[in-house]
């Protein structure tokens, strides 16, 4: 499971001023904000955009300058994969650490959407014996709870955090990771094609 909320994209006029200054070209600039104030390429804008874009990384810097900021709630071991991705990006999670005892536990909390109906029941037997944990620590603050409650709880564990990188970063997500094996991973891909001039941007492919 995986949700990808409250996202804002940033930032590309700056952007595009930013690609036409080895050429001095910032006349030839046509692009606007509409009535919702949208970014909206102009024919021009457009045209640089995608050749810089398909041209390599080394050509494309400006996409390094647009930004997307989104909440992202998934299982820790999805997390564990994103946390590859250290360079250009930045994310505030909430804390396991510090809120672990904050609200009962249950199963809403987990990923279980692809667990067999054995294992459904099994699981249920943890998120029980987590909240029996929590009610423990709460009355006795007794540290070596804290420690079952943390070794306990299992990587399809729930956790938002809110993300920020940039459109070149999401090139390098999308081409690793579209035909990955989780499942999230083509739910994430698939929010990377929403995204304004995704398809122009981001997802093309780099052999056409």
């Amino acid at each position: 499971m995986i949700r990808l909320e409250r996202f804002t994209v940033m930032n590309f006029e700056n952007a595009m001023r930013g690609a036409r200054n080895p050429m001095n070209s910032w006349a030839r600039s046509d692009s606007f904000y509409d009535d919702n104030g949208n970014f909206v390429f102009g024919p021009n804008d457009l045209d640089l955009a995608k050749r810089l874009a398909h041209a390599g990384s080394d050509h494309r810097k400006y996409l390094r300058m647009v930004f997307v900021s989104v909440d992202i709630t998934a299982p820790l071991y999805w997390w564990k994969e994103y946390d590859t991705y250290k360079v250009a990006t930045v994310a505030n999670s909430t804390s396991t650490m510090h809120k672990i005892a904050s609200k009962p536990f249950s199963l809403d909390d987990f990923s279980c959407d692809h667990m067999t109906s054995a294992t459904l029941e099994f699981m249920k037997t943890v998120v029980e014996r987590l909240e029996s944990l929590r009610l423990s620590y709460l009355e006795t603050k007794s540290k070596d709870t804290w420690y079952d409650m943390i070794q306990l709880l299992p990587s399809s564990y729930n956790q938002m955090r809110t993300c920020t990188f940039n459109y070149e970063t999401l090139i390098n997500i999308y081409r690793a990771r579209k035909n990955h094996k989780l499942e999230e991973w083509h739910t994430f891909c698939d929010w990377i094609q929403t995204l304004p001039y995704a398809q122009e941007l981001i997802t093309f492919d780099p052999s056409n």
